[in-house]
């Protein structure tokens, strides 16, 4: 149970985040994010995170300089405020629709659509995962508008008035949504088991983890999306969304099935399955470092110790 005083803050941190949310939405994304990536570039370099990512990019990138180790840390705190201004509007993307053809705010190559396609009309389940590049929000916004029947998993924010804000935005244009929770593998199978597909984050560091490499350093990955595999053994696929030079609008790309590690008894093999997804999670990162969440801790130093 909280304490007095911090039930207090929590409920006023509630009561501004909606009003925000609120105002936000009033003004065209267009207009205010690029004031939210100027801001966020001012004030992200005087954090504490700021840091944390120029070691982290430092230690991925040994042979790149100083000043542009700094240029992809503005990069990334200008995608983050945009992310923060977009978040209000995320029902109001338009996805490209080659039966209505139109501006559109996220498009797709040929080939993305075709795995779509493919991938929302053969009946079979599958497990598709992403990471925090450009606005991670948006595939589930794509696959809703598209019509797959898809689950997205999420972490319900701890403060009661912030996480039925950030529901009531993210309803209607996402698809069916699961907070994380204990029972929340039980329940991603059965869906798996019914034919429907499920969707993660699976790039932030896991306590409980498996172990991977990633950017050659030792580090841990949630097993939670190849541990379903081994359960159902459908297909695995990675979505990703790139920010364009615009600033505004963004590319989806679906790759084709990821071929998982599998054992001796030809079992999937956890561990092994989530190195492979995040050695493609590391290509998409060095392709746009900038658009990249270097912010969050993800290499720990009791992982190289007992590397």
């Amino acid at each position: 149970m909280a304490r007095p005083g911090k039930a207090w803050l929590n409920a006023l941190v509630g009561r501004l985040t909606v009003a925000m949310l609120r105002t936000l939405r009033l003004v065209d994304r267009r207009r205010v994010a690029p004031g939210a990536a100027w801001l966020s570039r001012r004030i992200g370099p005087l954090l504490k995170e700021h840091r944390l990512g120029r070691a982290q990019l430092a230690a991925a990138f040994p042979e790149k300089s100083a000043d542009e180790i700094e240029r992809i840390l503005a990069g990334v705190w200008d995608n983050l405020g945009r992310v923060a201004a977009e978040f209000a509007h995320m029902d109001r993307f338009r996805v490209e629709d080659p039966q209505q053809p139109g501006p559109a705010d996220i498009v797709y190559d040929e080939a993305t659509l075709e795995r779509f396609y493919r991938l929302r009309e053969d009946g079979k389940p599958a497990l598709i995962f992403t990471a925090h590049l450009a606005n991670w929000e948006l595939p589930a916004v794509v696959a809703a508008a598209h019509g797959l029947d898809a689950i997205s998993v999420y972490r319900r924010p701890n403060i009661p008035a912030v996480a039925d804000a950030v529901l009531a935005i993210r309803a209607g244009s996402m698809g069916t949504l699961m907070a994380t929770s204990l029972d929340a593998p039980v329940k991603l199978a059965d869906a798996l088991t019914r034919g429907r597909h499920v969707g993660m984050l699976v790039d932030q560091y896991a306590v409980r983890g498996v172990p991977v490499t990633f950017f050659g350093r030792p580090t841990r990955a949630n097993p939670l999306l190849a541990r379903l595999a081994r359960h159902i053994d459908c297909p695995i696929h990675g979505v990703r969304m790139i920010r364009l030079p615009d600033g505004h609008r963004f590319r989806a790309e679906l790759t084709e099935a990821i071929a998982p590690a599998r054992d001796a008894g030809g079992d999937i093999d956890v561990t092994g399955t989530m190195q492979a997804i995040t050695a493609v999670v590391e290509g998409w990162v060095r392709e746009y470092p900038e658009q990249w969440l270097w912010l969050h801790r993800r290499w720990r130093p009791e992982d190289e110790r007992a590397a």
